[in-house]
């Protein structure tokens, strides 16, 4: 174990542990009903969840153990080549560039959605009462419980009702009540965006090398990296509400791609 870490690169082998740790933490307190997530995780900027420290701790925390593994598995294999190629100043760089670029694409649109969401919530009900529903701690527990356990419309426009009172004499939309508190307490968490843009560099400067897709099929980089680049633009554009923030994939490959260009033009002789 200690040799494995002992070969791998100085900015590699920190973040790895640093990710680790934080999983390890994380999954001890989640034994004694503590979900570190929802403390470190990053919400959108509207939110009144929002914390400034979030931009740097939600890097750190992940949905699971194969969120975790998948994640720095990718990681190791490709950035610790990328970091004895490029050195560990201009691999942290790009590292720390691609997880920004991912949390600005992914909270950009949200942001938008919920001024949107706002500015319609409105005209029937008061924002600043719907912000202090997310402020207390007693009740913010029991929206997320309505908000992901409602199966159905009916079940959630009941159940918020009895959470506030002056819904009975509303007539909020409330599947934009739904979406505008959706919005504003799922948490993002995780490396993904990093690891997108780590890929997509590793496919610009090594499009042959072949991966073998469930071990036994032979991909090329460039092919696979592509494919699964245009997959997350879909999931994207489609909205899709499946848990997995692939904005944020899509920001951090733009932004990996651009650093990788921009760096081999500007030093095509000792860029590799």
């Amino acid at each position: 174990m200690f040799g494995f870490l002992n070969n791998l690169p100085q900015v590699t082998k920190n973040i790895l542990l640093l990710n680790i740790m934080f999983y390890v933490v994380t999954y001890i307190l989640e034994t004694q009903g503590i979900d570190l997530g929802r403390t470190l995780g990053v919400y959108n900027a509207l939110s009144p969840l929002f914390a400034p420290f979030q931009i740097v701790t939600h890097f750190f925390m992940h949905g699971g153990f194969l969120h975790i593994f998948f994640n720095m598995w990718l990681f190791v294999m490709l950035g610790g080549y990328l970091e004895r190629i490029w050195g560990e100043q201009r691999f942290f760089i790009f590292y720390v560039s691609c997880a920004m670029g991912a949390l600005i694409l992914y909270n950009a649109f949200g942001f938008y959605d919920l001024l949107l969401l706002k500015d319609s919530l409105s005209q029937s009900i008061s924002i600043s009462e719907l912000d202090s529903i997310m402020a207390n701690s007693e009740s913010l527990d029991k929206l997320r419980d309505i908000i992901y356990q409602s199966n159905y419309l009916g079940e959630f426009e009941y159940k918020m009702r009895e959470l506030i009172p002056n819904l009975k004499t509303s007539n909020v939309d409330y599947v934009q009540l739904h979406n505008y508190f959706l919005l504003s307490i799922t948490p993002m968490v995780g490396a993904s965006g990093a690891i997108f843009g780590v890929m997509a560099a590793f496919a610009i400067l090594f499009p042959n090398t072949e991966f073998y897709l469930y071990f036994a099929i032979p991909v090329k980089a460039k092919y696979l990296v592509g494919f699964y680049f245009i997959y997350e633009v879909y999931r994207s554009y489609e909205g899709a509400n499946d848990g997995t923030a692939h904005l944020a994939h899509v920001g951090g490959a733009i932004v990996g791609a651009i650093f990788v260009l921009f760096w081999r033009k500007k030093d095509r002789n000792n860029f590799y």
